[in-house]
């Protein structure tokens, strides 16, 4: 059966994956986390934890919290810098077989570009995934990825920047993500992965205080998920690239629902943190079910719940 993807078509660097399930930014550190945890090598790809030109220490505590059905973060992109992702990790991820994409942010275009510069031609990074919606930060992030116009501005200076397959992460906070998507998509993406977190926040009723140190965070989870289902439908039908699903994925018919949506890939987030072999089991869950209903090639579903779309 086959299971692969290719997510920057007709460009000239192939980012093709041995299947679509993707560990989600954030939420896998930089692989080697888990690499003692899991069998890293037979995910379809890993997208490492934000990364901007100078390191961040990042929101002040506490940065989680539960809530039903899922949870909220305010990390704050707390990372240590691009200049010693590529002194410390690429060499890592060069010896992997599995690819590493990694996700970046900055406060300004300006800091994009130069950040995605300087991971150009990097050995052991496969593309970028560029981060313009992230809630937790107070410049930059978000920013950029709810304005169609500003989205389109730094996807397209980061794109000059760097002959890696680029893709865009896009904000659910947007007010017309398919707008916010198109003007990406034309300005040079390749591809496009939604939905980041949601805005949302808790209240300690004892202590009489916002939960997180940050007020507000980023809902994640199952919660999310129907959202999530609902705007790839909307994106898949709107752009000519290739969708990639996120938010509340922790099966395999989670999974299915995305591909029937439009999504050509999916990545796991904060599933890996209650079950750390949770992409291994979608992995095995969704070679079982093409087994079990006749499908040799996963394509054949790709968007199958769309109206006038014919399993080919």
């Amino acid at each position: 059966m086959n299971l692969s993807v290719e997510l920057a078509p007709h460009f000239g660097r192939e980012l093709i994956l041995r299947n679509p399930v993707m560990a989600a930014s954030g939420t896998f550190g930089f692989g080697r986390e888990y690499a003692n945890l899991i069998d890293i090598q037979r995910l379809g790809a890993i997208v490492s934890k934000g990364t901007t030109l100078r390191p961040r220490a990042g929101n002040k505590t506490p940065r989680i919290a539960e809530t039903p059905a899922g949870m909220l973060n305010s990390i704050g992109l707390q990372n240590p810098g691009v200049r010693r992702v590529i002194r410390e990790f690429a060499p890592v991820w060069e010896t992997w077989k599995v690819p590493v994409i990694v996700n970046i942010a900055g406060d300004s275009v300006e800091e994009y570009a130069k950040v995605a510069g300087l991971l150009d031609e990097v050995p052991g990074v496969a593309g970028l995934e560029l981060n313009i919606s992230c809630p937790n930060v107070a410049a930059g992030g978000m920013a950029f990825g709810v304005d169609p116009l500003l989205a389109a501005e730094v996807t397209r200076a980061v794109r000059s920047a760097t002959s890696l397959p680029l893709i865009v992460k896009l904000s659910p906070n947007a007010h017309d993500i398919v707008a916010v998507a198109c003007a990406v998509v034309e300005a040079g993406a390749n591809a496009v992965s939604l939905i980041n977190t949601l805005v949302g926040m808790a209240i300690d009723v004892e202590a009489r205080r916002p939960v997180l140190g940050n007020v507000v965070g980023g809902l994640s989870g199952p919660a999310v998920k129907p959202v999530a289902l609902r705007m790839v439908y909307q994106v898949a039908g709107a752009v000519g690239v290739p969708v990639i699903g996120i938010g509340g994925i922790s099966t395999a018919r989670d999974a299915l629902e995305f591909f029937m949506a439009g999504a050509s890939a999916v990545q796991v987030g904060t599933a890996n943190f209650v079950n750390p072999q949770a992409m291994i089991g979608i992995i095995d869950g969704l070679t079982s079910w093409m087994g079990s209903h006749g499908v040799e090639d996963l394509r054949e579903v790709i968007g199958v719940a769309r109206p006038l779309v014919q399993p080919t």
